[in-house]
């Protein structure tokens, strides 16, 4: 069984085509700067070096997926002769409201829905749609299955999810935590305790996705009992661009004492916070290259992600009532062994024990870097969306 990936933003188009039979990619690509004067495509082929690269005009969605789709089936670099080849479309949805608790094969009554939802995710959940109508005029014979960010988190209970405001703002507008990162903290969660050797149901487990866009879980015995991020992706850690979590006067005293108006204020913590607003830098590459100079604000911005990350570890242990691991994943959970070292540091006494040897480099396996007596394992889990992705939409056509 092939299954194409599709994960649709607001101006770009990723994805992958998986060979369900060894749970591998055969070819993935991006297509970047839809909508702009010039965008790009770029396309990959696994196990060769062989790498496609081309600037056109990019107009729109529909125009980037028909290209990802002649480069899949082209006879210099594609790996499959026709679309009759792909036996399913995985499409990524990034809010699934309380709808959808698990993947649902597309039907018009699931795209209504999923178009009822966006208001939740104005940014992403147009560009989530069209992908998918786009995808369905490509592939009309194939079948399409939407997997929700959200869904993982649907397991929380009231007492995680609610958020202390008036009763009738959740029944009339569906104000609450959603999370987001689902499928990466389900896939690592499930993939640690596979490397364990423990049941997935049997483990209590804290999933730090660290990257442009962070987010942390707290995963008790296969189910999600808690997150960072909320209503929307803005809460929680401090991430690239993002500020994370803030006190919610912000908005009305930026308003009475600034000129911004509401959306110039949502569109700043989003936009040019996080470490940008800090030290002016959104990469944790390009801040540890300045704390190396001595930039005091890199410094900063440095330590304050590496706090949060840490108490809200600490966070998820009183919650779980213990954890028989903490999990890194994404760019900077599995690539940065600073950050891993600074979090980690000082919480041996709540049974956290780094091996400095062993968290040595960036990490491209599964791996562990604990020590041998550790109470609670560290694992880096490189992530892999596109395969739950896949691996969703295949259980969901069983």
């Amino acid at each position: 069984m092939k299954i194409l990936v599709v994960n649709c933003g607001s101006s770009s188009l990723k994805y992958s085509l998986l060979d369900m039979k060894t749970k591998t990619p055969l070819a993935s690509g991006v297509v970047e700067r839809i909508g702009d004067t010039t965008g790009t495509i770029t396309h990959k082929i696994r196990g060769t070096k062989s790498k496609m690269e081309e600037s056109l005009p990019i107009p729109d969605h529909a125009v980037a997926l028909r290209l990802a789709v002649k480069r899949l089936c082209s006879t210099e670099y594609g790996v499959v002769s026709d679309v009759t080849e792909i036996d399913a479309v995985g499409h990524r949805v990034v809010q699934g409201g309380e709808t959808f608790k698990g993947p649902a094969v597309i039907t018009d009554a699931v795209i209504d829905t999923i178009r009822q939802n966006t208001p939740l995710a104005p940014l992403h959940g147009p560009a989530n749609l069209t992908g998918i109508e786009v995808a369905r005029e490509i592939f009309d014979k194939t079948p399409h299955v939407a997997v929700f960010d959200t869904e993982f988190h649907q397991t929380m209970p009231p007492k995680s999810f609610m958020y202390a405001l008036p009763y009738h703002m959740y029944e009339d507008l569906k104000i609450r935590r959603y999370g987001f990162h689902g499928t990466s903290h389900r896939y690592v969660a499930r993939t640690a305790a596979e490397h364990m050797g423990m049941p997935p149901d049997k483990a209590r487990i804290i999933t730090a996705h660290l990257g442009n866009g962070s987010s942390m879980a707290a995963v008790d015995r296969g189910k999600c009992v808690d997150t960072s991020m909320g209503l929307t992706p803005l809460a929680g850690l401090m991430m690239g661009t993002r500020c994370g979590d803030v006190d919610p006067a912000l908005h009305a005293y930026l308003a009475d004492n600034t000129d911004m108006s509401i959306r110039d204020i949502d569109a700043t913590l989003n936009k040019q916070s996080g470490f940008k607003g800090i030290c002016g830098m959104s990469d944790m590459r390009d801040i540890h290259a300045a704390r190396d100079k001595g930039d005091a604000r890199a410094q900063l911005a440095f330590e304050m992600f590496c706090h949060q990350v840490k108490k809200y570890i600490g966070a998820y242990l009183a919650v779980l009532g213990g954890a028989d691991a903490v999990v890194f994943t994404a760019g900077i959970g599995e690539n940065d062994d600073l950050v891993r070292q600074e979090v980690c540091s000082g919480l041996e006494t709540l049974g956290i024990q780094l091996d400095p040897a062993a968290n040595k480099g960036r990490k491209t396996e599964p791996g562990s870097v604990h020590r041998d007596e550790s109470p609670v394992q560290i694992w880096v889990i490189p992530t892999d969306e596109e395969l739950e992705i896949a691996l969703a939409s295949s259980a969901a056509l069983r």
